[in-house]
């Protein structure tokens, strides 16, 4: 009995011991880093499309982390400027600016063939020229575009989507209902982001307006800024449409839960209310009837930018990543789960987008869209309005005034302060692209793309 006691003694300390051994092992894989802040069907399909690349190269590991918009944005900023964050960064084209200006980002036209780059629409493609450069250089590759607002319905509740303003209160106020008799409204007509100005943007381009110049200044003390502002309330306020207080987060679950008929909402989005069994078509923001003006939301690629500050070694299997990311095949995918367009010419071709009606759609949407600004500005421009278009119909203590027209008047003053506080930060920090110091760009010229 102690012979066989003393056996299984020494073979649980040899199991034990090779325990140990297995855990100091260390992983000898090359790690590329990528961060991102992609909602779940796009990380579904990231996940996938990840192990498929690990498994064709075992000598590389893939970390893939999410964070959302903002924490990527100043996260990625402040590990970079410090010499180290993610090799990728992935995100909307307008952080191209302040990273391009910044010189935490690097050029990537030395790193992909001509023929390569003519795969892809012009559009997927973001060149900025940073500073004093007397260049543009590509800093994003993008493989989805649009990012962009449309209006999505629910067939149940709306068989044909309205097609201009008219209709769509008329529409709205039939819809919207107290249906237990509780004296609540139980289900509306339509729900949107209220809190948000890039969701009030198509709206001011209904009414011919828009938030910056062909030289990044603001335009926002408009007569199509008041007019839009006034209309948006009126849906909320006169009509009765929409709730009263609406973010993100609420108008979305209003819809998932079917209490809204309608959401404005973006591409991003479809996918989920698709998985959540809903039966959602999609169609251009109703024309305003009183412009003749299609809604015009911005439109922008989402894609993949490198950090400058990626090792040598390191350089060569995060372009190999980066490619197996872009492919069609990847694209394809993201397409076929997402509805998202896709920036590849050939899958542009492909039944995946050409069979799908929600995807025509989009296209229809964003063929009136305008393309969202990639300067640094535009940060300065949202940071401002947000206060104003939140609070559109409350008085201003500073002036007196209240309404949309004071809304939009200060809109514009405290835009023009930001942005000349923000460019300054920005050319303050800004360091040499390639390590050096840089000198201070001249952020009151316009930044043009290519």
């Amino acid at each position: 009995m102690k012979h066989v006691a003393k056996k299984i003694f020494w073979s649980l300390i040899a199991l034990l011991v090779l325990a140990l051994a297995g855990c100091g092992k260390a992983d000898k894989r090359l790690e590329i880093t990528l961060w991102h802040q992609m909602l779940y069907a796009e990380r579904v399909v990231l996940a996938e499309r990840v192990a498929a690349y690990e498994a064709a190269h075992p000598e590389v590991k893939i970390t893939v982390v999410y964070r959302e918009t903002e924490q990527v944005r100043s996260g990625f900023q402040n590990s970079a400027l410090a010499g180290s964050g993610p090799e990728i960064v992935f995100g909307p084209s307008d952080q191209i600016g302040p990273f391009a200006t910044m010189g935490i980002i690097r050029p990537l036209e030395d790193l992909f063939s001509a023929e390569e780059l003519a795969r892809f629409n012009p559009q997927g493609l973001t060149w900025f020229r940073a500073g004093d450069d007397t260049a543009h250089h590509l800093y994003q590759v993008a493989d989805r575009l649009g990012n962009h607002l449309t209006l999505v319905y629910n067939r149940e509740m709306v068989p044909e989507p309205p097609t201009d303003s008219d209709e769509l209160i008329r529409l709205g106020v039939e819809l919207t209902r107290d249906l237990n008799g509780d004296g609540k409204i139980d289900r509306f007509g339509l729900v949107w982001n209220f809190t948000e100005p890039y969701f009030f943007v198509p709206f001011l381009g209904g009414f011919g307006g828009g938030v910056m110049d062909a030289d990044n200044a603001p335009t926002l003390d408009t007569e199509a800024n008041r007019r839009a502002l006034q209309f948006v309330i009126d849906l909320r306020d006169k009509y009765r449409i929409t709730p009263f207080q609406c973010d993100y987060e609420t108008a979305n679950s209003l819809f998932k839960e079917q209490h809204a008929a309608m959401i404005i909402n973006g591409d991003w989005s479809w996918g989920t209310y698709l998985d959540a069994g809903l039966d959602i078509g999609v169609a251009r923001i109703p024309m305003i009837s009183e412009t003749g003006l299609w809604p015009s939301p911005m439109v922008s690629p989402k894609g993949y930018s490198l950090n400058i500050n990626i090792a040598g070694e390191k350089l060569g299997p995060t372009i190999d990543f980066l490619r197996f990311l872009l492919s069609d095949e990847s694209q394809k995918r993201l397409a076929a789960a997402t509805r998202m367009m896709p920036t590849s010419l050939a899958v542009l071709e492909d039944s995946v987008v050409t069979g799908s009606e929600i995807m025509a759609n989009s296209l229809k949407q964003i063929e009136v869209g305008h393309p969202m600004p990639v300067g640094p500005e535009l940060r300065a421009v949202w940071d401002a309005m947000r206060p104003y278009y939140q609070g559109g119909a409350r008085r201003d203590d500073r002036s007196g005034g209240s309404g949309p027209g004071n809304a939009a008047r200060v809109d514009e003053e405290d835009t023009r302060d930001e942005r000349g506080a923000r460019t300054g930060l920005l050319c303050r920090s800004a360091p040499g692209r390639r390590g050096g110091a840089a000198p201070a760009a001249d952020l009151s010229k316009p930044q043009e793309l290519g």
